[in-house]
């Protein structure tokens, strides 16, 4: 029996119509083969919109519905949903986009007109192909786990414990508390940072809903949404967690010292450590690199002087499997190394510092015990902040850092609060941008206690005087563009506002978990205004900076987000499996195995006594990949098989001309 197609196309307001003739575009429609009704409205994504189709496919006896109009990115689902509750299979649904492919990069509206014909054409010919699939419904586990515990992990699994679900907040360092724990005052209200994290870290160790596992990382994930095993696996910390006290005496007894990470290289700390007093949890950590006993089989120092017997060398690294239904990543971010811009002179001055670091000089338990001093322990006269270092910049990260500007702001207060008001303190910015709740107050309040601001990126630099004035400082060259003219101006001290970076492992963190990453490196999310904390594989989310700059308030409302989609799976208890993914004809496949090695989500097993492939359907994430491969074309995807592919192609090639028969509303 012939397919009873109806064609619906949106103006969506002037968006499509405004470059797209869409009532001539149905008009074109109503003549293509199959199609009885075709009509336009000003937004079919709206109430009476969806109520045009599910009328037509009650009143007419609609077997195939075509919707053209914007990305179906945006708008898939609603138009299957308006499908289904007419009665039709949502998947004996195609939908084409006339908006980004016509209105919006067209220029000619003849052109853009035209373009929408043929796609439309080519919806039309490939769904008279469609099959009806059908969803299948699996349980969700009730565990969460949660990956990164920076103040963003730490929002997330505190959301997730207070409904009752079990998290597995999963950490890599020996800590948590993330680049958080590192600050020392927090933007624009200059609260303690340490105050603000330290009663969540806390909390985290204290919720019995949480499985808090530092010095772990995940190495593996199998599953689906609703049902993933994933494998953790713990690095030895050397002391027994349920022993130690936390008393310190190992540390102290330690001979042995070494640049301290956490205090970005100005600090030092020992081999067995921690990295503040405030570390959740409390228990030191021995380095096996640079630790005596380990090196040369001696020393053994924390061992003899610690009062509880906590310290074990003989710990290794250990595996566990967790049984999980949802994923949130919180991974955090890096900042740019500054050496890769040798004109800012980071490595080769010593009073060049990155903005990390100068946190650590202000923090009250750093290296400095939160007074401002130079190498020389003098403190500074004048100081130079340089903001957008690798960011905004079309040879490293063109996209803004959003945290610079206001954290510049803050040192510039606090430069003036510790060192002296009379301490000059210049900002060479690019733009100011002071978007959040009460930062543009803040940005006038400092611009009151007399920080000079010159707008201009510095081009250099250099520790070569050419005056009096210049001898023995660092001198930045810079252009004032609001002046026009070039200055150089001698500080003291020259603190690097740099980017914020995707973490160095973030790639491989994105191939553990089957999610993708943007042109920027950080973790792409499903839509960029209706999906911020989604990603494209079902059941992970994200929180926080993983997904792009944010400052803390925005992460901890984004992680909040992550959370509360995680726990929207959980709660329900069951979830929807989309029928779209592949499957392999056993009369055709020849065993030859190669996609297998193909598949990115481990879906597809050998059969030994068939000795052929078959498809996990439960883990298949249709990408398609093992399709488009197989040399004898017996893997094939649901709903994008070849016959509706070539369909749309013929019908894009050939689109059928105007004819009467159909009706055009």
């Amino acid at each position: 029996m012939a397919s009873r197609i109806g064609v619906y196309v949106c103006h969506c307001g002037t968006n499509i119509a405004g470059r797209v003739d869409s009532a001539g575009v149905a008009r074109f429609a109503a003549g293509l083969k199959n199609v009885v009704v075709a009509r336009d409205y000003k937004f079919m994504c709206s109430d009476p919109g969806q109520d045009m189709i599910i009328k037509d496919i009650r009143e007419m006896g609609l077997t195939r519905v075509v919707v053209a109009s914007c990305s179906p990115r945006l708008h898939e689902k609603t138009f299957q949903k308006a499908c289904q509750r007419g009665g039709l299979n949502p998947f004996l649904f195609q939908m084409t986009c006339i908006r980004e492919h016509c209105s919006w990069v067209v220029a000619d509206p003849g052109e853009a007109t035209a373009k929408a014909r043929n796609l439309v054409a080519a919806a039309v010919s490939r769904v008279n192909y469609h099959d009806e699939l059908h969803s299948r419904v699996e349980a969700v586990h009730p565990d969460v786990l949660v990956v990164g515990g920076g103040i963003a992990g730490i929002q997330a699994a505190l959301d997730i414990a207070k409904s009752g679900h079990k998290v597995h907040l999963v950490e890599k360092g020996p800590s948590i508390g993330g680049h958080m724990a590192q600050f020392d005052k927090t933007f624009p209200t200059l609260d303690c940072a340490a105050c603000i994290s330290t009663p969540k870290m806390v909390a985290v160790a204290q919720e019995p809903n949480i499985n808090l596992m530092t010095m772990s990382e995940v190495v593996e994930v199998k599953g689906y949404v609703g049902n993933y095993t994933v494998r953790v696996r713990t690095a030895p910390r050397y002391v027994k967690q349920d022993l130690c006290t936390g008393c310190g005496l190992c540390m102290e007894k330690c001979p042995k010292s070494v640049t301290s990470e956490f205090e970005e290289g100005i600090g030092k700390r020992k081999a067995i450590h921690r990295n503040s007093p405030q570390s959740v949890p409390n228990t030191p950590v021995i380095d096996p690199a640079v630790c005596i006993h380990f090196v040369k089989g001696k020393c053994g120092a924390c061992e003899k002087h610690c009062p509880s017997g906590a310290i074990d060398f003989q710990q290794t690294e250990s595996f566990l499997d967790l049984q999980v239904g949802t994923v949130v990543l919180a991974t955090g971010f890096d900042i740019l190394d500054p050496s890769s811009l040798p004109q800012y002179g980071f490595g080769r001055y010593p009073e060049v510092y990155t903005g990390l670091q100068f946190e650590r000089l202000n923090n009250a338990v750093g290296p400095t015990g939160g007074k401002i001093v130079m190498k020389n322990g003098r403190p500074p006269e004048s100081v130079g902040i340089i903001h957008c270092v690798g960011s905004r910049d079309a040879n490293h990260h063109p996209y803004c850092s959003r945290v610079c500007c206001m954290y510049a702001l803050k040192y510039d207060h606090l430069i003036k609060d510790k060192v002296g008001h009379a301490t000059r303190v210049y900002n060479f910015y690019i733009d100011m941008r002071c978007f959040g709740k009460g930062y543009e107050e803040f940005y006038r309040r400092v611009q009151e206690e007399g920080v000079t601001f010159i707008r201009g990126r510095p081009a250099e630099i250099t520790d070569r005087a050419s005056s009096t004035a210049e001898e023995g400082k660092l001198v930045v060259v810079c252009e004032d563009t609001l002046l026009g003219r070039t200055l150089r101006v001698p500080v003291d001290m020259v603190v690097l506002c740099t980017a914020m970076t995707p973490r160095r492992d973030a790639s491989d963190v994105a191939r553990v978990f089957g999610i993708s990453q943007g042109q920027d490196g950080f973790f792409l999310e499903e839509h960029p205004k209706l999906g911020p904390v989604s990603t494209a594989t079902d059941g992970i989310f994200l929180a926080g900076t993983c997904q792009g700059p944010k400052d803390i308030p925005d992460a901890v409302a984004h992680a909040s987000g992550g959370a509360g989609q995680a726990l929207a799976l959980a709660a329900r208890g069951e979830v929807d499996i989309s029928p779209t993914v592949s499957w392999i004809n056993p009369d055709i496949c020849v065993g030859c195995k190669m996609c297998i090695d193909l598949c990115a989500y481990s879906a597809i097993e050998f059969d030994e006594r068939r000795k052929v492939s078959v498809i996990n359907e439960a883990m298949c994430k249709g990408c398609g990949s093992c399709a488009g491969h197989c040399p004898s074309g017996a893997a094939q995807i649901r709903h994008f098989n070849g016959k509706q592919v070539f369909a749309e192609m013929e019908g894009l090639l050939s689109p059928t001309p105007e004819a009467p028969g159909a009706e055009a509303v």
